[in-house]
């Protein structure tokens, strides 16, 4: 199915999104968001694509966290503004409600440490026995920095040691592929399609766990229909598998969400609003 053509066929809860408030409770934790610095993707060919964040993948999760008594702290590379990408922006991802769309996109406005996130740098120098948990966004941006990242790497790294949340949607798990010794010389094989990646992924933190991502049937859809412009120099599903995990995804536009461990996994937009509960779940667990 196309996914431009879903809007009925998706059974989704619209939310309505109230204005970020400053916290009157203490806070339970912080939970370290990370966002891609990128605002356009390489295809092959010498074509591009204008990216970003999901606006529904970041903001639903996001609100989910606050209302639980959550602190998100926003960091990425650069610690510059993060991009939204355009497409994102269709009340589709919303259930179909126009209001609710428009609503995220007030509510990201309010995101007072969106206009100047932390870097990963300054995250890695700090340490992160402050955070609780790990979230990342999708869209095709962490494809252009996060997945080859070394401060994010190292962050990840921190996080899967001490079995902390990490909750990652859409095209958002590549960037476990951070964690990787040498994550240059593996995207590199896998654009080359060389055949060198899995030796390459020897001792990857994450060899062995069941995840999923946006699915090559979803990104090949985008692609027939033009929608990328293009096509993508890599399926992030073969990377994934490639590294040493085990990828289920379900039927294209269908939410799907696998817990492994301290990892959650979301496969595409529709799968946000449960990648959000899971990782709340998992948050409150932790502190029982």
């Amino acid at each position: 199915m196309n996914m431009l053509k879903l809007g009925a066929a998706i059974l989704a809860t619209a939310t309505t999104f109230a204005l970020p408030l400053s916290a009157t409770a203490a806070s339970k934790g912080k939970v370290l968001v990370v966002m891609s610095s990128a605002n356009s993707l390489d295809l092959k060919d010498g074509k591009t694509y204008a990216t970003g964040y999901y606006l529904n993948e970041f903001i639903v999760p996001y609100r989910k966290l606050v209302e639980a008594g959550y602190e998100p702290v926003i960091a990425n590379p650069k610690g510059d503004l993060p991009v939204m990408d355009a497409a994102s922006n269709n009340k589709m991802f919303f259930g179909g409600d126009d209001q609710a769309r428009l609503d995220a996109l007030n509510y990201a406005q309010g995101i007072e440490q969106l206009k100047k996130p932390k870097t990963l740098a300054a995250v890695v120098r700090e340490g992160t026995a402050g955070y609780v948990g790990v979230f990342v966004p999708g869209g095709h941006a962490p494809m252009s920095d996060l997945l080859t990242d070394k401060n994010l790497g190292q962050i990840l790294r921190s996080f899967h040691a001490s079995d902390r949340p990490t909750a990652i949607v859409c095209h958002g798990p590549i960037v476990l592929l951070a964690a990787l010794d040498d994550a240059d010389g593996f995207v590199k094989s896998m654009i080359a399609g060389d055949g060198k990646a899995n030796a390459l992924a020897q001792g990857w933190p994450y060899a062995g766990y069941r995840v999923t991502v946006f699915s090559t049937g979803e990104e090949q859809a985008l692609e027939g229909a033009g929608g990328l412009g293009g096509n993508v120099q890599f399926y992030p599903v073969n990377a994934l598998a490639e590294a040493g995990a085990h990828v289920d995804t379900v039927a294209n536009w269908h939410s799907n969400v696998v817990v492994d461990r301290e990892l959650i996994t979301g496969q595409q937009p529709f799968s946000a609003a449960a990648l959000g509960d899971a990782l709340v779940d998992r948050l409150e667990a932790a502190r029982h």
